[in-house]
C-alpha cells in the first residue's frame, strides 16, 4: 500500500494507538488520532505524538474526521461505535493494530505462533518464548502482551520468529491474519457485553487458526477448541494437533509417568513418543499450567524445535507475578496469589490445584455466575472470605452449592480491606491447608488493576508472617 498522504484515522491512544500513530506517520500517513477520553493521562499521551505533527482529538471518539480513508482502531473499542457506523457507511475500512502489523512485514518477516483463549495466554506465549531462545532463535513475546507488534515487525534487526498474544477482541479486527501455527487454550464465557453472545466470542477466537500453515493446536479437554479448528479454512497439509493432560494418541501431546511427551511431531505417530520434558520442569506443575506447557510445547514443535530445547525453554521459564504465586508458608499454611484469576474458569483451573483450601473471592463480577464454580469447588473449600462490590454472588452460591463451608462476608472497600480478609483467613486455616487468593472477579472496584491487588494479599500476608515470626 502506498502511505503518502492517505488520510488515516487511529481511534484510541495507549500502548496501541501511539504506535500506530507513529509508525503510520513515519510512512507518510496523515493521521488523525481520536480518543473518548481528554484527563490528564490523555493529555499527556497526545502531546506525546502531536510532536511528530499528529493531530489529537480529546474527548471525541464518536465522529469520523472528514476524508478518513482508513481506520486502526485500538482493539477495545466496541464494534457499536458510532465512529465505525459511519467508517462502514462511507466503505472505509476498520483495520486493528494486529491488523496494520500483519499488513506492513516486510517479504521474508518472521512468522507468528499464535495463541489466544479465556486463559493462560500471556503464560503460554510467555513459555513458548522462552522456548524458542533456548533453540538459539531471535524471538519476543509480542501483542496482548503488551509489547507491541508494529514495533516488532519494524524492528531493525528482524526476529527469526514471534510469539504472539491475541484477545478476542484483536482477532476480531485482524481479518487477514493468516499464522504460522496457532492454539485455542479454551472457551469460557468472558466479554460478552462487548461480543454480545458466546458464539459471537467464541467465532473471534476461532479466526486465529485462519490460513494456518503447519498446526491447529487444540485443547482435547474443551471439545469447543477442536470444533473451532475444524471450522477454520486452513492451508493444505495443515494438520490438528490437541493437547492432553493425559497419555496422549497420535497428533497429541500428553502427560505419561511425569513426563511431557510429543506424539504428533514424530516419525511414526501410531508406536512413538518424544520425551521432552519433565512434569517437574513446569513451574508451577500444577494441572492448567501444565496443559499451558503442552500447548506451547506443540507451537515450538510444529516450528521445528527440538526436544532438547522445549526442555531448556521450560526449565528457564518464570511465571509472571499473581498467577498462581507462592507468597509464604506461615503457620503451616501455604499462601498463593491468583489475583490474575479474574474470571470464573481461572479461578476453578486455581482452585482445582490444592486442597484443602480457604478462599478468597470477590470483586466485580462482570455478569459470571457462581454455581457451577462453587459447585465443582465445594468438596476442597475449607472456608471462604468474600470482599468487593459482587461478593454476594459468590455468597449466594456458596449457600446453595456448599452450605457446610464457614463464610466470612467483608462488608469494608478500605485500604485494609485485604488485611483483614487474610486475617479471617489465617484463622479459618489448619496446618497443611492452602490459602489461595483467587477471586473469579474483576479487581477495579477496589484496586486499580489485579496487579495492585496481588500485591495488597503478598503484603499482608507477610505482615502476618512477620507477626508470627
Amino acid at each position: 500500500m502506498n502511505w503518502q498522504g492517505k488520510r488515516v484515522t487511529v481511534a484510541g491512544l495507549g500502548i496501541s494507538g501511539i504506535p500506530a500513530a507513529r509508525v503510520l506517520h513515519g510512512l507518510g500517513a496523515v493521521v488523525t488520532v481520536v480518543n473518548d477520553g481528554a484527563d490528564e493521562r490523555a493529555r499527556a499521551q497526545a502531546a506525546e505524538v502531536e510532536k511528530l505533527g499528529v493531530t489529537v482529538r480529546l474527548g471525541d471518539g464518536d465522529t469520523l474526521p472528514e476524508a478518513t480513508e482508513l481506520v486502526v482502531t485500538a482493539p477495545g473499542w466496541h464494534p457499536g461505535k458510532p465512529l465505525f457506523a459511519a467508517a462502514e457507511a462511507a466503505g472505509v475500512e476498520i483495520w486493528g493494530d494486529v491488523e496494520l502489523a500483519w499488513r506492513l512485514r516486510p517479504a521474508g518477516a518472521a512468522p507468528w505462533l499464535a495463541v489466544t483463549g479465556t486463559n493462560g495466554k500471556t503464560t503460554t506465549v510467555r513459555m513458548l518464548a522462552s522456548i524458542l531462545a533456548a533453540a538459539g532463535l531471535r524471538t519476543a513475546a509480542v501483542g496482548n502482551i503488551g509489547v507491541s507488534l508494529l514495533d516488532a515487525v519494524t524492528a531493525e534487526e528482524p526476529y527469526d520468529v514471534l510469539a504472539v498474544e491475541l484477545s478476542s477482541y484483536q482477532l476480531h479486527w485482524a481479518p487477514s491474519l493468516r499464522a504460522h501455527s496457532a492454539a485455542v487454550l479454551n472457551l469460557a464465557p468472558d466479554h460478552l457485553d462487548w461480543h454480545g453472545s458466546m458464539a459471537a466470542y467464541a467465532a473471534d477466537k476461532g479466526r486465529i487458526y485462519e490460513g494456518n500453515t503447519v498446526a491447529c493446536v487444540y485443547n482435547t479437554a474443551e471439545p469447543a477448541t477442536e470444533e473451532l479448528v475444524r471450522a477454520a479454512d486452513v492451508e493444505e497439509g495443515c494438520r490438528a494437533i490437541g493437547f492432553t493432560l493425559g497419555t496422549p494418541g497420535p497428533s497429541q501431546l500428553g502427560v505419561v509417568d511425569g513426563l511431557l511427551v510429543d506424539r504428533a511431531f514424530v516419525e511414526n505417530r501410531q508406536a512413538q513418543a518424544q520425551e521432552l520434558a519433565e512434569v517437574s520442569d513446569v513451574r508451577p506443575p500444577v494441572p492448567h499450567n501444565i496443559a499451558n506447557a503442552l500447548a506451547a510445547a506443540a507451537l515450538a514443535r510444529a516450528y521445528g524445535v527440538e526436544p532438547a530445547a522445549v526442555r531448556d525453554g521450560l526449565r528457564a521459564f518464570r511465571p509472571d507475578p499473581h498467577r498462581i504465586e507462592y507468597v509464604a508458608e506461615v503457620g503451616g499454611v501455604t499462601y498463593i496469589d491468583d489475583s490474575k484469576a479474574t474470571n470464573t474458569h481461572a479461578a476453578q483451573a486455581s482452585l482445582a490445584a490444592y486442597d484443602p483450601i480457604v478462599w478468597i473471592a470477590g470483586g466485580l463480577a462482570k455478569g459470571a455466575v457462581f454455581d457451577e464454580l462453587v459447585a465443582a469447588s465445594a468438596k476442597r473449600l475449607r472456608g471462604a472470605v468474600l470482599l468487593g462490590a459482587d461478593r454476594a454472588l459468590i455468597r449466594e452460591a456458596l449457600a446453595r452449592h456448599a452450605p457446610e463451608v464457614p463464610v466470612v462476608d467483608l462488608d469494608r472497600t478500605d485500604t485494609g480491606a485485604m488485611s483483614a480478609a487474610v486475617g479471617e483467613a489465617a484463622r479459618m486455616a489448619r496446618p497443611g491447608d492452602t490459602v489461595l487468593m483467587a477471586p473469579a472477579c474483576a479487581s477495579m472496584d477496589m484496586f486499580v488493576n489485579y496487579n495492585k491487588r496481588g500485591e495488597a494479599f503478598a503484603a499482608a500476608v507477610h505482615a502476618l508472617a512477620a507477626d508470627h515470626a
